[in-house]
């Protein structure tokens, strides 16, 4: 009889409130986290691939990548060369290398190349080439790359190429790679 005079929907709400009285979806943890452990031990731990809250943080950068700088200076009247290699900045680079011309002799050194995070080559032609184009003087060449042999490579190309096919060496090569500094 009791059932016929109240309405069915409020017997319903009052049976699914008394059952959902015992049930914690998450067990008292912390939103994005569930309840772990068992026997009276209790705990939480982070809700794989949720997002948001302090239970899942991205990566943090352990450090970070400093650009390092090289420059060739040059004296072409006295053939005197200063070099530079793993500086900060290209002003220090180069002001490194104009003072290693001027240590080695030279009088108007002028910035020949800056480079940064990569390498340098300098190639000539051989005094032999030289002699046999009738002593012609002729100006050095420099290529960077993303390494010392490809470097290399392309400054003995690009300089047989100006010379026609002159033989050539390389006088020079070095590399200012960036550098990881850790926090």
């Amino acid at each position: 009889m009791f059932f016929s005079e109240v309405p069915m929907r409020i017997v319903l709400a009052i049976f699914l409130l008394i059952l959902s009285y015992g049930v914690c979806a998450e067990g008292a943890c912390p939103p994005g986290q569930y309840p772990i452990g068992g026997q009276g031990v209790q705990g939480c731990a982070p809700i794989p691939g949720a997002s948001g809250g302090a239970a899942t943080s991205s990566p943090r950068p352990t450090g970070k990548w400093e650009t390092r700088w090289g420059a060739v200076a040059e004296d072409t009247s006295s053939l005197s060369t200063g070099t530079a290699v793993s500086y900060k900045s290209k002003r220090e680079a180069t002001a490194a290398a104009v003072k290693s011309c001027e240590q080695a002799g030279g009088r108007k050194c002028k910035l020949r190349v800056a480079y940064y995070n990569q390498c340098v080559a300098i190639a000539d032609p051989t005094t032999e080439s030289r002699q046999r184009l009738g002593g012609a003087d002729s100006e050095s060449i420099h290529a960077a790359a993303e390494t010392l042999e490809l470097a290399k490579s392309n400054a003995l190309k690009l300089c047989q190429a100006a010379g026609k096919g002159q033989d050539c060496s390389i006088v020079y090569s070095a590399c200012s790679m960036s550098e990881f500094r850790a926090f």
